[in-house]
């Protein structure tokens, strides 16, 4: 077993602290990697407090790690020692269901093993994720990571990423689509990025007029105060796709009357209650509502291949993992340009 050292929640009303346990030594498929980073994703703050009813602890969280393979198993073939990896949000599925089968392990139909606040396959060994000095993964869940790239401003592209970037490759966005982000935040900055990347005319809705600038920085065409009643009343009928990208409450109904017809609103926020949308919202425009959970291992290959070539990484403060609670309380705040990454050298 492999001593590790990490910072974890003990129950939904503790802060982040010191903790010390035991990873498993490689098996024939694992790969052992050294953390150099780990962002800090929104959903720690929802896991770590059990916003969600479903966590299990203590829990280590973290599920945007980059790092360095140390050690590999007798039967790897994808990776060397010295090679830099990553690991995203789930660790294992079943290989077997359908939707393994098509490289869309995301939504195994018997669960993918989540990184963290979730069990190996067995059902019962909880995983501990990117919040420590070491993580051990079977080779055909972990990413290669080029050196072409800031490996900080790298690790969220693990989640925030592929979160991202799956919905708009699924719809199609190109050339001469509209394309509106509603909120910038760690995901709605990296929607920027990749749907000017692919040749769209990208609007940033926002309520805050200060994100302007920065929105235009990261690559939006246009602005849009949502809060503004005449420049919302001018969008109708506007846009291709809107990716909707807030957790907090709002009413959609506002969003998808800027859709033209055959309009998409892809949501990837994840609001506390469930939306109300009349039928005729829907029904007179043909617009549509789809959901998208991160992406496969495939796809999250692509996808960090795609932006080691076009240059993209997330911008982000890195920050020391003894400032965790506290940057957690700045993220509910939205004190952050646009993610907090942890620099794990802090932790040993």
């Amino acid at each position: 077993m492999i001593a590790t050292k990490a910072f974890a929640a003990q129950s939904a009303t503790t802060p982040l602290a010191p903790f010390n346990f035991e990873r498993r030594d490689p098996g024939a498929h694992d790969v052992q990697i050294e953390i150099l980073y780990c962002g800090v994703c929104h959903s720690d703050i929802h896991q770590v407090r059990n916003e969600w009813g479903n966590s299990v602890f203590p829990m280590v969280p973290g599920h945007e790690i980059v790092g360095r393979v140390t050690n590999v198993g007798t039967h790897v073939t994808k990776f060397k020692v010295g090679d830099l990896a990553g690991v995203g949000c789930f660790v294992d599925s079943c290989r077997v269901c359908d939707n393994c089968k098509e490289g869309i392990e995301q939504y195994c139909e018997e669960g993918m093993s989540g990184t963290y606040n979730g069990y190996e396959r067995d059902g019962k060994t909880p995983t501990y994720g990117g919040y420590s000095t070491q993580i051990v993964v079977d080779e055909q869940y972990t990413l290669r990571i080029s050196d072409k790239l800031s490996l900080a401003g790298v690790a969220p592209l693990l989640c925030a990423g592929i979160t991202t970037y799956s919905p708009l490759r699924y719809v199609g966005v190109t050339k001469g689509h509209k394309v509106g982000v509603l909120g910038l935040g760690g995901l709605g900055h990296m929607a920027v990025k990749f749907a000017a990347s692919f040749g769209a005319e990208v609007t940033m809705l926002s309520g805050s007029k200060s994100k302007e600038a920065d929105a235009k920085k990261l690559g939006a065409h246009h602005f849009a105060l949502t809060s503004d009643e005449a420049t919302m009343k001018g969008l109708q009928n506007h846009f291709d796709f809107i990716l909707n990208t807030v957790s907090a409450p709002h009413d959609y109904n506002t969003y998808l009357n800027l859709l033209k017809t055959n309009g998409t609103m892809i949501v990837v926020g994840v609001p506390p209650a469930p939306a109300q949308v009349p039928a005729f919202n829907l029904i007179m425009k043909r617009r549509s509502i789809i959901g998208s959970l991160i992406g496969g291992i495939r796809e999250t290959q692509e996808m960090l291949d795609y932006c080691a070539e076009h240059g993209i990484t997330s911008d982000v403060e890195v920050i020391n993992i003894q400032n965790i609670n506290e940057s957690y309380e700045r993220m509910l705040k939205g004190d952050v340009r646009y993610r907090f990454v942890i620099d794990t050298a802090s932790l040993k």
